[in-house]
């Protein structure tokens, strides 16, 4: 993997270019394949939005997408 997933992500193109990021979010409790809000946020406002710790979010969506 060449990106490096930070908060400053777009949720969508996250989805978009990573679709095992699907997995990561719903693992944590976050529903971002059929969220509305998803089309705009960040990884870092959708985690805020979710209360999951952002550190721990990017490291296991890092580790996923790197498989």
């Amino acid at each position: 993997m060449s990106d490096v997933i930070t908060g400053e992500t777009p949720i969508r193109d996250l989805l978009t270019k990573y679709p095992k990021a699907a997995e990561v979010f719903a693992a944590k409790g976050m529903a971002c394949l059929g969220c509305a809000a998803s089309m705009f946020e960040t990884v870092e406002q959708g985690a805020a939005a979710h209360g999951i710790e952002l550190d721990d979010l990017l490291k296991a969506m890092n580790e996923a997408v790197a498989r």
